[in-house]
């Protein structure tokens, strides 16, 4: 990712962050009064409600534009729960896979629509070593260390605090991952930012400090199905802007390969179908594509979905050097929300982020965070139709 120095303009810039936005109490979910703060001439609005999770109250945040999108973002994991966009014919239906409840949440495996962090992906035997110190991490996927731990971010409560403003409304979460917290090395701050304004664009944007040197691979979570959730995410049609992916092994750790997608299964240069040739490879997708040698700064064009009976288009911009496309291959049914049953293939996951298990591959992209840096990290989805 994009590692910035975190000089005095850095360090005032940070703090500005963390105590800008203004905190906007309200009240629950499914309780009788909710209170809406909104900004008549854009649009644009905020409202929350609460729920229980974990025997603690959480909160949800909705976030709406003047063009009907809805997006309901819990402190609880910083999960999107809800995601609600126009078709072609401008019918307004929720785009993302979640759980009936909060509370599904606290048990989950699938990370739906989940802040992850520390480490997304896959780190091998759950070990790395830095400074000459190897560091252990728990093993919560086979042998492996997956998006963070037992207790990832996607399972604590964040700081909430809303924005608004006349071109974007938002919500900023904040969590103090300590000291050695599932095995990682220095207090971690983190901030991620989520924001949507009148053009359907819903930005992602994370920051994150340490006090001691560690590794830092943050992103966004969600299952997408632009069918409204009427179908699997076969008939989508993908376009990756990568040339390359990095291949795994049978327990999905990268082999250190950096390979061409020309002429392979895993080239959606151009847009495919999913399911056109996802049988050619065993399992499904869940690998890493490579869109820039390294995270530069600069937010790229990385994917394009479509899905044509809605003509629902999802843009996928970020400044990451490499996204995951996962196709929901262990999605098996057990999950039934709404009387729709999650089956495998039915919804899918494109994760910004720098290469898995990269802290033990010294040719992938650094994820090494330093004391007086500021780690930064931006995603943007754009929602439109054709």
């Amino acid at each position: 990712m994009n590692l910035l120095k975190l000089n005095a303009i850095g360090a005032v810039v940070l703090a500005a962050a963390l105590s800008f936005y203004a905190c906007n109490p309200k009240s629950s979910e499914k309780s009788s009064k909710e209170v809406t703060a909104q900004s008549p001439d854009s649009g644009l609005s905020i409202s929350e409600a609460s729920a229980t999770v974990e025997g603690k109250e959480a909160q949800i945040y909705t976030l709406k534009n003047s063009n009907g999108v809805e997006v309901d973002i819990s402190n609880y994991g910083g999960v999107i729960t809800r995601l609600v966009v126009p078709d072609k014919a401008g019918n307004l239906e929720n785009v993302v896979l979640h759980y009936q409840d909060l509370e599904g949440y606290s048990t989950s495996t699938n990370y739906f629509g989940s802040t992850v962090g520390r480490y997304a992906n896959r780190i091998a035997k759950g070990k790395f070593e830095l400074d000459g110190e190897e560091y252990t991490l728990a093993t919560n996927d086979g042998a492996h260390h997956l998006h963070g731990g037992d207790k990832g971010f996607n399972k604590v409560f964040w700081e909430a605090k809303t924005i608004e403003n006349p071109a974007k409304v938002g919500l900023s979460l904040t969590y103090v991952s300590a000291d050695g917290e599932e095995g990682y090395p220095g207090e971690l701050t983190t901030i991620v930012t989520f924001s949507l304004d009148n053009d359907n664009n819903l930005e992602v944007a994370f920051e994150a400090v340490t006090t001691k040197a560690t590794i830092v691979n943050l992103t966004h979570h969600g299952y997408f199905n632009l069918s409204g959730l009427k179908e699997n995410i076969l008939g989508h049609e993908l376009t990756l802007y990568a040339n390359h992916y990095t291949p795994v092994d049978e327990t999905l750790i990268p082999t250190g390969e950096v390979a061409p997608v020309k002429g392979t299964p895993f080239d959606f240069t151009t847009a495919h179908q999913i399911g056109e040739r996802i049988e050619q490879v065993k399992g499904g997708y869940d690998h890493n594509y490579v869109v820039k040698a390294e995270a530069d700064g600069q937010m790229t064009k990385m994917a394009e979905l479509y899905h044509a009976g809605s003509g629902r288009v999802m843009e996928l911009y970020a400044d990451s050097p490499a996204v995951q496309f996962y196709s929901g291959n262990f999605l098996d049914g057990t999950i039934t929300v709404d009387g729709v049953s999650y089956d495998q293939y039915f919804g899918l996951c494109l994760e910004p982020q720098t290469f898995p298990n990269s802290p033990n591959e010294e040719s992938f992209p650094s994820a090494r965070l330093n004391p007086g840096e500021t780690y930064s990290h931006n995603i943007k989805y754009h929602f439109g139709v054709k």
